[in-house]
């Protein structure tokens, strides 16, 4: 699609010429097409922004959700070490007979 302008003056107006040279609509059709195409477009954008805004805030809820049950992991972990650590820390205490090992006695059966 061409357009010929008319001479500058308060009528001038863009119009839309076809290839056969017929004028169709005006400067308002122009406009109505370029503008549809443009509000169109924008409309396309906000719509995938919201999405991704949406994304964005299911990820973050998702990643709060898992450092919170790392903290608890880390804290349940760290309770399991101060376990073992106290219970090797007991084993290694002298037993009464001076050794370092309990003494195991054993008895003839009858």
């Amino acid at each position: 699609m061409r357009t010929s302008e008319l001479p500058l003056g308060p009528a001038s107006l863009q119009l839309a010429e076809n290839i056969d040279g017929e004028r169709s609509g005006g400067l308002g059709d122009l406009l109505d097409n370029v503008s549809k195409n443009s509000v169109g477009e924008v409309d396309g954008l906000i719509g995938e922004l919201r999405q991704l805004r949406a994304k964005l805030d299911a990820d973050g809820a998702r990643i709060k959700r898992e450092i919170q049950e790392y903290e608890t992991l880390s804290q349940q972990v760290m309770q399991l070490t101060k376990i073992i650590s106290d219970s090797v820390a007991t084993l290694q205490k002298p037993a009464t007979n001076g050794s370092a090992l309990p003494s195991i006695s054993w008895h003839k059966a009858d």
